[in-house]
């Protein structure tokens, strides 16, 4: 059996929605609580699959494991280092930050490729990289196990070719408790990673230059547990400002930090789209008279990330013209184009590249989630298209998106959600 998600489009939206916990850092900061020696809590958990499969792993290493609502407690006292190999693995690439935090608790971990979205070559050779010049050894066997082992770790220089959030989480887990400074050049600089950082330090890590590109670690003995608030997740946030752009009338959407969202906060504008940003909340208006086309090319932060392309890409189907929207993170992340051409929207694909025709009305009809980011696009869709919009692999949704159905049926949306046959 599977979840499928039924929306009648053409509801305006009005009313307010508040943005849960980072999904991208709540991934890194599970992973990263097996460091400690004592208990850690972690306030504003996303109640999203990636947190279960996380838990299940977390268990499997015999740590204690409590979720109330939003709040976690995970006592890592009692650690046992297995082999981490089961589903829960498969289901997110986000897996791998166990890597970096079992290399810098226990000096080995065995645990094999992790799964996740298919968004084309997503290597991580990167961390390896990182891990090896910290002193581990890399067996890779032909079942897709890794084994990474240290009789000792000792701080390096490390430099990035590519300023990846990934490696540059892992190596941090992996170097807190290595003998001497590490340095991380060409460092990503996304807030995700100053939240790791902040629990990082509360627990005791000696670490500078968190959201720079230079990040400098001096390792410590002991870490210990602490108390953590996770920040608002830009993405979902993100997501719901387009959303309220495409099918709202007056839609707040709260829990923001604003500077978060400086790129896309710009090419909604450059649209035509009115907002208010109030603290840490943003009013977006119903739009009024044609939408402008705009070009959007995805970078690392703080320029347009890669995971808001999708949804957006939906909203240009709106507007009067010609948008572009080169990729650069993830080549592959155009799956969402031939499903919204399903919905007559006129979307042409090169490589790396797409080409939106608007402005064009969108047509319900079954569809399919390929991927996290590809689900939210459609959601979008569904909103805006005359008649009814079946959604299928909903689990992808739910993978980053808390109550996504909730809180858009608060806002005046038509949503059900089903069981289906596979």
């Amino acid at each position: 059996m599977s979840e499928v998600i039924a929306i009648e489009g053409g509801n305006k939206l009005n009313g307010t929605v508040v943005i849960s916990g980072a999904k991208n850092a709540t991934v890194a900061l599970i992973p990263a609580i097996v460091l400690a020696d004592s208990p850690v809590t972690v306030y504003g958990v996303p109640n999203i699959s990636d947190v279960d499969a996380l838990g299940v792993l977390l268990k499997e290493l015999n740590c204690k494991v409590e979720k109330n609502e939003d709040i976690l407690v995970v006592d890592p006292t009692n650690l046992e280092n297995i082999p981490l190999v089961g589903e829960a693995v498969d289901k997110l690439r986000a897996s791998y930050y166990f890597m970096g935090a079992l290399l810098g608790k226990c000096k080995k971990v065995t645990m094999k490729m992790p799964g996740g979205c298919f968004l084309g070559p997503r290597p991580i050779d990167l961390h390896i990289k990182g891990f090896e010049a910290l002193g581990a050894k890399v067996d890779y066997s032909n079942d897709g196990t890794y084994t990474i082992e240290a009789k000792r770790l000792v701080g390096n220089k490390i430099y990035l070719d590519f300023a990846s959030v990934g490696a540059t989480i892992n190596i941090l887990l992996a170097a807190v408790k290595a003998e001497g400074k590490t340095t991380i050049e060409n460092a990503a600089k996304e807030p995700e990673i100053i939240d790791v950082v902040n629990l990082l330090t509360k627990m005791g890590a000696k670490i500078r230059g968190a959201g720079t590109d230079t990040i400098t670690i001096e390792g410590v003995e002991k870490l210990n547990g602490c108390n953590h608030e996770i920040i608002p997740d830009r993405i979902e946030a993100g997501t719901f400002l387009i959303i309220a752009a495409a099918a709202g009338e007056k839609v707040i959407v709260q829990n923001i930090i604003p500077q978060h969202l400086e790129a896309l906060i710009s090419k909604l504008k450059e649209m035509g789209i009115q907002m208010d940003v109030v603290g840490d909340s943003i009013v977006v208006y119903g739009r009024e008279g044609d939408l402008k086309p705009v070009n959007i090319k995805t970078q690392i932060y703080p320029g347009f990330a890669t995971d808001l392309q999708q949804p957006l890409t939906t909203l240009l189907t709106q507007a009067s013209g010609d948008s572009h929207v080169k990729e650069t993170i993830y080549i592959e992340r155009f799956k969402h184009c031939p499903q919204l051409n399903k919905m007559g929207a006129h979307i042409d694909l090169k490589e790396a590249e797409s080409i939106i025709h608007g402005a064009t009305q969108l047509h319900g009809t079954r569809v399919e989630a390929t991927d996290l980011r590809c689900g939210a696009a459609l959601v979008v869709a569904g909103l805006i298209a005359q008649g009814r919009t079946e959604i299928t692999n909903v689990y992808h949704i739910d993978r980053g998106y808390e109550n996504i159905d909730h809180k858009l049926i608060s806002l005046g949306a038509v949503i059900t959600r089903r069981q289906v046959e596979d």
